[in-house]
């Protein structure tokens, strides 16, 4: 297939799709995969927040694999198990970035056909998982409590097209607190955090090796403008026959529209990002000082900022009821891009 079909995705389910990063497609076909007693492969964190493949055989198990995580994924087993799994005769879903997807097929060295779909998902690149054990660790510190939760993009409160990291921490005393960020967001948009492979990554292109690729329809203004509600639209590419059969049988539950690629492009389909000014000096400036220093040199991180998205914060506090879709919709796109480039703390 020379240029592969695309589509913009929307769950019907809306909790499916506010559970979901984008728009809920991986919900869709990994739920095929499991109700034919098949096996679903992804990236979860764990209870440190280490970003780490899981293997689900429950739909329990394969929320954990739902929404963004910004962070270098530890595949650990995961080669040899799936290689297990399809040499035991099960029905495999792997979920990853391109370079991951292309290590299975040539770990596995054999073609595994219908039995083995994989998925994979448009990234810019992979950061640092030391970056962000820093940035856990600074979080804890300065607010001197151990950290409980982390959604790497909250897009219930804050809406699809904003990028705001929350953490969860629990007190001494028993109480909560929710901590509303974009230290790590800016870190990462400025890809000096990046893995040094990812400014040469041979997939930043149309063609990728899995099956279907997924990703945020970020061009969704231009390719199908009145599809966008800001509550997350997922691009879907269909790269092979078996993708366009899996899209088929689950495209009930879905709410979708054909678009053009040349209205879908995005620069991870386009080319890798360039070196980024500065990244010597930040990895140099990681190396020797505190990650105070750090998140307010490259974070942008300050009280003044954290003042207002508090305040920001605390007046929208209980907008996002999400009882009735409509009136969801209306409070996203009324208030969900006000938010975004600040910081905030919420008590």
């Amino acid at each position: 297939m020379e240029k592969p079909l695309v589509y913009a995705v929307k769950h019907k389910d809306i909790d499916v799709r506010m559970a979901s990063r984008s728009g809920g497609i991986f919900t869709a076909i990994s739920d095929l995969v499991l109700r034919e007693g098949g096996v679903v492969y992804g990236c979860a964190l764990d209870q440190k927040f280490k970003a780490s493949h899981i293997r689900a055989e429950t739909k329990e198990e394969r929320d954990r694999m739902r929404g963004s995580k910004y962070v270098q994924s530890d595949m650990a087993d995961t080669l040899k198990n799936i290689r297990k799994d399809l040499e035991e005769g099960r029905y495999v879903l792997f979920s990853g970035t391109s370079c991951q997807v292309a290590g299975l097929y040539s770990f596995l060295g054999k073609d595994y056909g219908k039995q083995l779909f994989c998925m994979d998902i448009l990234c810019q690149g992979v950061p640092s998982p030391l970056v962000w054990e820093r940035y856990l660790q600074w979080q804890e510190e300065i607010n001197g409590a151990k950290c409980t939760g982390v959604i790497f993009r909250n897009k219930r409160d804050f809406g699809w097209e904003a990028s705001v990291e929350t953490l969860t921490f629990n007190r001494e005393d028993g109480t909560t607190k929710t901590v509303h960020s974009q230290v790590f967001r800016n870190l990462f948009g400025s890809h000096r955090i990046l893995r040094e492979s990812c400014y040469q990554c041979p997939y930043k292109e149309i063609n990728h090796p899995g099956d279907m690729t997924i990703g945020d329809f970020w061009g969704i203004k231009r390719a199908a403008p009145k599809f966008d509600d800001n509550c997350g639209v997922s691009l879907v590419l269909i790269n092979t026959g078996r993708a366009g059969e899996l899209f088929d049988a689950v495209k009930e539950g879905l709410d979708y529209v054909s678009c053009r690629i040349e209205d879908s492009m995005q620069t991870t389909l386009k080319r890798p990002l360039a070196w980024p000014e500065g990244r010597d000096e930040f990895w140099r400036d990681f190396r020797e000082n505190d990650f105070d220093y750090l998140a307010e040199k490259y974070g942008h991180y300050n009280t003044d900022n954290a003042a207002k998205l508090d305040r920001l914060a605390k007046k929208y506090k209980n907008r996002n009821k999400w009882v009735l879709a409509k009136k969801m919709y209306r409070c996203l796109r009324q208030y969900g891009k006000r938010i975004i480039h600040r910081e905030t703390r919420q008590e």
